[in-house]
């Protein structure tokens, strides 16, 4: 995407930071406005389009947990990274279950934060061009909104794993795209996770005519041998 055409919302009670960050954010062409409270950031939300969010967790008079609640809650798929000090187990989870794209602990480079948030975009755009939710295999209808598989009921993980092979059909997907777009992570126990879950998933597709092919080293793929 264009960093020209990319709108940025800074929330974040740090004025130094947010200051810096939002300086550094305009040098390469991005717009960007900066809030310091919760009340006001909801409020900017409500009345602008932004393309991202970077968003602490800590306010004055609230929280960053709120604020994202309450988007999700209203139905807005905002992008939002958080960056934040706290760098606890607990508060990244639940970060993440209110729908948090991604987590960024301070201090954090400015580089690294760039490139995520391209990538975020990016995510976000390959979606508005491949809309796709529901899927035919074969006569078995995978509902990616609904979770359903035939009719039966997947996890998240099942779920959003094969909608990535789906949208991918016949070709590969590496494997540290997939790791990083589902678990946000590439450690030793998000790639077992991986693999466990690409099992469940060939599962589901037996007797259909697709398999999920291990390509070795690199990642899966999904292919329709009918």
């Amino acid at each position: 995407m264009n960093p020209t055409q990319t709108s940025v919302l800074i929330a974040d009670g740090d004025i130094n930071l947010s200051t810096v960050l939002a300086d550094y954010l305009r040098s390469i062409s991005f717009t960007v406005d900066v809030t310091n409270n919760a009340e006001t950031t909801i409020d900017a939300i409500k009345h602008k389009k932004y393309d991202i969010c970077l968003m602490e967790l800590t306010f004055s008079d609230g929280s960053g947990f709120e604020i994202m609640k309450t988007l999700r809650d209203s139905n807005n798929t905002l992008p939002v990274v958080v960056l934040s000090t706290r760098s606890g187990r607990d508060d990244i989870i639940r970060a993440f279950e209110l729908g948090c794209d991604d987590y960024i602990t301070k201090p954090f480079s400015m580089d690294i934060l760039i490139l995520r948030i391209r990538a975020i975009l990016r995510r976000y755009h390959a979606g508005e061009s491949k809309p796709e939710t529901v899927f035919d295999i074969n006569g078995r209808v995978f509902d990616s909104v609904h979770q359903t598989f035939d009719g039966k009921h997947m996890s998240s993980r099942e779920s959003d794993l094969l909608l990535l092979l789906c949208r991918n059909l016949n070709q590969l997907v590496e494997r540290h795209v997939i790791l990083s777009a589902l678990w946000k992570t590439e450690d030793y126990f998000s790639s077992r996770s991986l693999s466990v879950y690409v099992n469940h998933l060939r599962g589901f597709l037996n007797e259909t005519g697709y398999r999920i092919i291990g390509v070795h080293g690199k990642g899966y793929k999904m292919v329709d041998n009918k």
